[in-house]
């Protein structure tokens, strides 16, 4: 039997395993069938009490007296589901995990011999939480170990797994006037400042570069880098303009995320992601290893890199430019140490965007410093009105192991 930590997988030699979810406190347990894109296909693929079967996966209730559990037949899954998620919430309503440890048990469902066990640290808040999940990766079957913890309840994990939950029907319009809240929201475009920098008097025609010093790498006599000179090396809140000739450049690019453990340390599990929002800052949407693909595919993860060992990129991030929505102006890349290692534990840590169509690199931003943090937002990507793209260089540490727990910091960043 293995004890996990959070973002540590293993290999699983059964076909049939169970999962049981125990607490102090009656818990709802449920488990969601994922294809690539990190949805359900349909609400079908959501197995809880009330629908307590599905292709492959089974809920079992303790009635109150043993634990809620999953059963996964991985010979029996449909083909193109990926990955299962076992979540649990307290039963009872507007309950937290504060005080309260479930742990995980994963057993061979045909002789019940015990495979691993996780408890998830430091709860608080959270009414819901992804416990483990059984996924697919080289024609593997594994279990890995979450702990992701929702403030939302078990139906903010339904919705963000594609599922349709009534109740968050009527609370929709509620959340909406929050997104929209300014009075005096910026008028369609007039003048070719992004609303990302904050400015709201217009600006001559002329475009007004964003923050960058004149220690530019390349910078081009008008004073804003951009790509004619070829590859550019930021400094850390240095802009770069994605085009070249006065011409854009391209339509879809790379960003690849690389570390490597400091000074001959052990392996470091960090989990690099994209968080996509629209002109208010408003979150749209997130990309990370356990949502491969978002925005109708227009950006997709390479997958979790668990080590951070080998040479070039440990994780990449594919965004189709030309196909994203018109609502997504900003796209901002962090990085977290899932298991919790700080980044003072990191070395040479980078991003750096690549044409998708050659290969070629384009601009990369190599962060020389580090703080004892979780959580890092290395760039970001913004659509000018004038639908040029800017990257700029960022390397403001957060205190998070989550994709989650960036949302809000990288918003006011933009």
């Amino acid at each position: 039997m293995t004890a996990m930590t959070p973002g540590s997988n293993l290999p699983l030699d059964a076909v049939r395993v169970t999962v049981d979810v125990a607490a102090p406190v009656r818990l709802d347990v449920s488990g969601l069938l994922l294809a690539a894109d990190g949805k359900v296909r349909s609400d079908a693929d959501f197995i809880f009490y009330n629908q307590p079967s599905g292709p492959g996966v089974g809920y079992r209730s303790g009635g109150g007296s043993a634990p809620d559990s999953i059963t996964v037949d991985t010979g029996a899954l449909p083909p193109g589901i990926e990955r299962i998620v076992v979540t649990a919430s307290p039963d009872a309503a507007g309950q937290t995990f504060q005080g309260v440890e479930p742990t995980a048990t994963v057993r061979n469902a045909d002789g019940g011999a015990v495979i691993a066990t996780f408890t998830p640290p430091q709860l608080g808040s959270e009414t819901a939480l992804v416990v483990v999940e059984v996924y697919r990766r080289g024609g593997v079957w594994k279990v890995r170990a979450v702990g992701q913890g929702y403030a939302d309840g078990l139906a903010g994990i339904a919705t963000d797994f594609g599922v349709s939950v009534d109740e968050e029907a009527a609370a929709a319009p509620a959340a909406a006037p929050a997104q929209a809240a300014p009075p005096a929201p910026p008028a369609p475009p007039v003048h070719p400042v992004s609303p990302w920098l904050g400015g709201t008097t217009p600006t001559p025609a002329a475009p007004t570069p964003a923050p960058a010093p004149p220690a530019a790498p390349v910078p081009p006599a008008g004073g804003k880098i951009n790509l004619d000179k070829g590859r550019v090396s930021l400094q850390k809140n240095q802009t770069v303009s994605l085009v070249k000739g006065g011409r854009p450049l391209l339509s879809q690019v790379k960003m690849g995320l690389g570390w490597e453990p400091a000074f001959g340390g052990r392996d470091i599990d960090l989990d690099a992601s994209v968080i996509a929002y629209g002109p208010q800052r408003n979150h749209i949407d997130s990309c990370y290893f356990g949502k491969l693909s978002i925005l109708g595919g227009a950006v997709k993860h390479s997958g979790d890199n668990l080590t951070g060992e080998g040479a070039g990129d440990d994780e990449v991030i594919v965004v189709d430019l030309g196909r994203l929505p018109a609502d997504a102006t900003g796209l901002v890349f962090t990085v977290n140490s899932f298991s919790g290692q700080k980044f003072t534990e990191v070395a040479k840590a980078y991003c750096r965007l690549i044409d998708a169509a050659s290969g070629e690199e384009l601009v990369r931003f190599d962060l020389t410093g580090a703080e004892p943090q979780t959580g890092v937002m290395m760039a970001k990507l913004i659509k000018q009105f004038t639908g040029e793209w800017e990257m700029t260089a960022m390397g403001e540490f957060v205190k998070s192991r989550t994709v989650r727990g960036m949302v809000k910091p990288a918003a006011q960043a933009l």
